[in-house]
């Protein structure tokens, strides 16, 4: 519940502003507008609706998107019985194609800009954490996608293509999946060595969902623990262990690292394992069983992560927000066209609606909502720029040409243009849905 009110509610934001750009424009150039809904009333059929100074506002029950309804414009309606009469002056198809072509851009621009200030506003609030390289002992934790290209564990990247890494958070930017030949530099013990990152990296992470970032590298360095608290009943209690014990082999392998523990007691699933305990700097020797999960039963202290925060004020922070906004949209742009070059499936990183709520997640933080729904707002404002019919982006298309022609396209063309977008549209959706709903049966 939690998971798809956060969704509705970063969706509706978005889409209300979206549509109050186009709502917004249409009017300064005193063009007539019937309709303002969030979501679709298909068929008529409307949750909630009232009128106010000759527009309807509502809320429909088709929770795909919203719409403004303009006068003389061939849209999502398909109101052609309007456009059969002759040109109104108030009707949008009555204006020069520049102020048309305005129209057809504003709600971009409005997620645009919408996507600035959230990332400008949470600058000012939180600043910039992050954990500087020089805090990071131990090097990485790489999941099951990073050891695949090469990497191991306890390795130490100093470099992405030659340039010094100077913030761990670095190391996962998307940038380092998404520009191509992207090499990391890593120090491995006193050997430096050069670990290429695949074309199609995308496929393996977008295939594991809203874990597949861990499954590169984990989002924190490697380190040492302790035991911090025992679970009453549980295996550990019963091998003995106790607060503040230190493992440190199991079966005889050195374990000094959680990485480690855990790959160890993931090898010995349902079977007895000898545990190796520091406690009061004497070594002790514990007999334990492992749950089939590979688990023992107790939670894991590991070292206090130091991190690093820079504050900012109102104006410096802009540019950082700013920047913030711009690299999501770059990011989800070199996305699309790794897509339609087919170095990645469409099948592993189109996500529908199911797949953003898992983004959001099962808990709210307004942190995590903000961050999420400023990222959406620039993959809005992407989308809708597409060339796709019945998007903004095909309007835009045809009017520009309607400009360089000097004459618009026909009602006749620009209807079937409008049904073939739509059912495109239709079809990707019901293919991201249907995507989604496969990945969580085969889970």
């Amino acid at each position: 519940m939690i998971m798809v009110g956060q969704l509705l509610l970063g969706l509706s934001i978005l889409v209300i502003l979206h549509e109050f750009g186009h709502f917004i424009a249409a009017r300064a150039f005193g063009i007539k507008v019937e309709k303002f809904y969030l979501f679709f009333d298909a068929w008529g059929v409307s949750l909630f609706k009232f009128n106010y100074k000759g527009v309807e506002y509502g809320v429909g029950w088709l929770p795909l998107g919203g719409y403004v309804k303009i006068a003389g414009m061939i849209d999502e309606s398909m109101d052609t019985d309007q456009m059969a009469g002759p040109p109104q002056p108030w009707e949008f198809r009555s204006k020069p194609a520049w102020q048309r072509l305005i129209v057809m851009l504003g709600g971009i621009t409005v997620n645009i800009i919408v996507g600035i200030f959230i990332f400008w506003m949470l600058t000012i609030k939180y600043g910039e954490t992050y954990i500087p390289m020089d805090n990071v002992k131990y090097g990485i934790v790489p999941g099951a996608i990073g050891k695949k290209i090469g990497l191991k564990p306890g390795d130490q990247i100093i470099a992405i293509n030659g340039k010094p890494v100077a913030r761990f958070e670095e190391i996962t930017n998307p940038k380092v999946f998404l520009d191509n030949n992207t090499v990391l530099n890593v120090k491995r013990g006193d050997q430096n060595v050069s670990v290429a990152i695949p074309l199609d990296i995308l496929n393996d992470i977008s295939g594991k969902g809203v874990d597949g970032i861990d499954e590169f590298i984990s989002p924190f360095p490697r380190s040492r623990f302790m035991v911090d608290s025992v679970v009453k009943g549980s295996n550990a209690a019963k091998a003995g262990l106790l607060k503040g014990d230190s493992i440190v082999a199991i079966n005889g392998v050195s374990t000094p690292y959680f990485d480690q523990m855990q790959d160890q007691l993931a090898a010995n699933k349902n079977k007895a394992i000898q545990l190796s305990v520091k406690r009061n700097n004497v070594l002790t020797q514990l007999t334990a069983q492992v749950t089939s999960e590979g688990k023992l039963g107790f939670e894991a202290k590991g070292d206090a992560i130091k991190f690093d925060t820079l504050k900012y004020g109102f104006i410096s922070s802009f540019p950082i927000g700013a920047t913030k906004a711009w690299s999501n949209l770059t990011n989800n742009a070199k996305g699309l066209k790794k897509i339609f070059t087919g170095q990645v499936k469409a099948n592993k990183a189109i996500a529908s609606p199911i797949g953003i709520a898992e983004m959001y997640g099962s808990r709210f933080n307004w942190l995590k909502f903000w961050s999420l729904t400023g990222f959406i707002s620039m993959v809005l404002a992407l989308m809708n720029l597409l060339p796709i019919p019945a998007l903004d982006g095909g309007h835009a298309v045809f009017l520009i040409i309607e400009m360089i022609k000097g004459k618009p396209l026909s009602d006749k063309f620009l209807e079937k243009a409008q049904i073939v977008g739509f059912v495109l549209l239709i079809g990707l959706m019901v293919f991201a849905f249907g995507n989604d709903i496969i990945k969580h049966i085969v889970k």
